[in-house]
């Protein structure tokens, strides 16, 4: 498992902190949820908490969201409280984390624990080394997460020649063998001879949406406004065919839940009447309430992922909503999922390729 070495080093730091930590039986796929390890923790003589792990490499503010929806999946499959487990978790990261009742461990020695006799949050200390680097890094280039959401938005492209694949994705003809080699020595691309399927579970959606928070969504922002008006936002006609909803709004159109505090729209550039007749004038602070958020499309010009009520794909919103990673958020990101995803996208693990 590449994840030991990290798990290894967090459990010395927990037991560093007076705690007993046992760890038991290495798990099996439940439901097609596969745990990197189960633990056992205790202080004293208290009652000891049972504890599914999940190991990540690297957690960032912007892949807080999508790392607490992959463990909220071990809250509904082991009868056991999940656990983050990563190399470090920076002060802000485990605010967000703690805010959201994630619990969390790292090899510094920073936690979050809690449950029957036990209350342990410690932040502020920073490791020793420098974080491992993972295999699954090798997949999650720039590269790679264009490759793989293109085959997200259309999974027949899997069956297509390298120059499609490139089209598509807008990436070089000569970087797709490499991601689709590295794809299939991580079992998320299916090969039978010639005959290529995409690995379509959720947790190949849910690892895709981590790296593209991560790795390309921070270069997609062009520009942040504000406007007197920002509650007319769902009469406002975005230009056909050159503008699309993401995120919030893109929810709210699609379940009807989510009441926006930033809109994303997908476009080349600020649509121009729009501009003029909101009044949209440049925001002194991104990231704030009630802003307009234009962000430039990164796939290629073959590829329509293109949703209902001029929004992007499902994938790219939930993805979104999860790089907001507020509860909200990830709540209707749940949603999005449940909706329109879960079927082209389930938990079970495939095993074999269509002959």
């Amino acid at each position: 498992m590449a994840e030991l070495p990290i798990l290894k080093r967090t459990i010395e730091a927990l037991r560093e902190l007076d705690l007993v930590v046992d760890e038991r039986k290495m798990p099996r796929a439940e439901g097609g949820v596969r745990a990197d390890a189960w633990l056992r923790v205790k202080k004293n003589r208290q009652e000891a908490n049972d504890y599914v792990v999940e190991v990540k490499r690297v957690v960032t503010p912007a892949t807080v969201g999508a790392t607490v929806a992959q463990l909220n999946q071990f809250a509904g499959t082991f009868d056991r409280i999940p656990l983050l487990v990563t190399t470090h978790v920076t002060p802000p990261v485990a605010q967000r984390l703690r805010e959201l009742d994630q619990q969390f461990a790292d090899t510094a020695g920073n936690a979050y624990l809690t449950g029957p006799g036990l209350l342990i949050f410690v932040v502020g200390r920073k490791p020793e080394e420098k974080p491992l680097r993972n295999r699954r890094d090798r997949l999650f280039t720039t590269a790679g997460v264009k490759v793989l959401f293109a085959l997200i938005c259309d999974p027949e492209l899997a069956k297509a020649p390298h120059r499609a694949i490139a089209a598509a994705a807008g990436v070089a003809l000569g970087s797709v063998p490499a991601v689709l080699a590295e794809m299939k020595r991580q079992e998320c691309l299916l090969v039978a001879g010639k005959n290529r399927r995409l690995n379509a579970t959720r947790r190949l959606l849910d690892d895709w949406a981590l790296a593209y928070a991560r790795i390309l969504r921070p270069k997609t922002l062009l520009a942040t406004y504000t406007m007197p008006n920002f509650a007319g936002w769902a009469n406002w006609k975005l230009p056909r065919g050159e503008a699309r909803w993401g995120g919030e709004p893109a929810a709210n159109l699609l379940v009807r839940f989510l009441k926006p505090g930033v809109l994303t729209i997908y476009a080349q550039k600020p649509p121009a009447r729009l501009m003029v007749t909101q009044r949209w004038t440049v925001a002194g602070v991104p990231g704030t309430t009630n802003t307009v958020e234009i962000r430039k499309p990164f796939w290629g010009e073959t590829l329509k992922p293109g949703g209902e009520f001029d929004t992007v794909t499902p994938a790219l919103i939930y993805a979104d909503l999860l790089a907001a990673g507020n509860a909200r958020c990830i709540e209707t990101a749940k949603m999005v999922y449940d909706g329109y995803l879960a079927r082209l996208f389930p938990t079970a693990i495939a095993v074999n390729v269509d002959s």
